[in-house]
């Protein structure tokens, strides 16, 4: 396969955070009378990779849109604190599969998640000296496939492919018209790709 560059998905395909994640979210809400339920790992599992609104109303669908929302704000902020200092479980081989793959090509992350978490990713697992640029919706307020397309025209890439774990991954890359590489071993399930890997090491198969 050609190409110049690989973009990432972060949650599903670098590293699953929902552990960590998980506690974070549980001490935060505890703050909150109004929150009748904890959050258990499946329910954090099955809201990896989705908009922080479609989180909001997934969690507390019965409370006002305002006060779900200011909630998982408040989760969020703790998150991204908590995620900065105790990071989370990376997948196996991954900083020796990126740099490997660094070598060759550009890399580069796009998720949808909130400002902070991915540079709390960067901050925990001193990663980021792989990464020449990232994107998200928290920053930009555009969609997962929009923010492939502006890293795209913002470096200049020319055959970039990307690699997700979830239906909204495939979505996005096919908005961002290029290839899709579908970590199987993720969070989500999905049938249609160009390409599949078990693992993360698995994409030194492509160099």
């Amino acid at each position: 396969m050609k190409m110049d560059s690989i973009i990432f998905d972060l949650d599903g395909t670098i590293w699953d955070s929902t552990s960590s994640v998980i506690d974070s979210w549980n001490k935060t809400i505890g703050n909150y009378d109004e929150v009748i339920n904890k959050l258990t790992l499946d329910d954090m599992k099955g809201v990896m990779g989705l908009v922080i609104e479609d989180v909001a109303l997934k969690f507390f669908p019965y409370l006002e849109e305002e006060n779900r929302l200011k909630i998982v704000k408040h989760c969020c902020k703790d998150e991204c604190n908590h995620l900065g200092k105790h990071g989370a479980i990376l997948y196996d081989r991954v900083e020796e599969t990126l740099k490997e793959l660094s070598k060759k090509y550009k890399l580069f992350i796009v998720s949808n998640c909130q400002c902070g978490y991915i540079e709390a990713f960067f901050k925990s697992h001193k990663l980021d000296k792989y990464f020449i640029d990232y994107e998200n919706v928290g920053r930009t307020g555009l969609s997962k496939g929009e923010n492939i397309k502006l890293i795209i025209k913002r470096n200049n890439l020319i055959s970039s492919v990307y690699v997700g774990d979830t239906e909204g991954d495939l979505k996005a890359s096919r908005i961002a018209n290029i290839p899709f590489i579908y970590a199987q071993y993720g969070f989500g399930e999905v049938k249609e790709y160009d390409y599949v890997i078990n693992s993360f090491h698995e994409l030194l198969k492509f160099v």
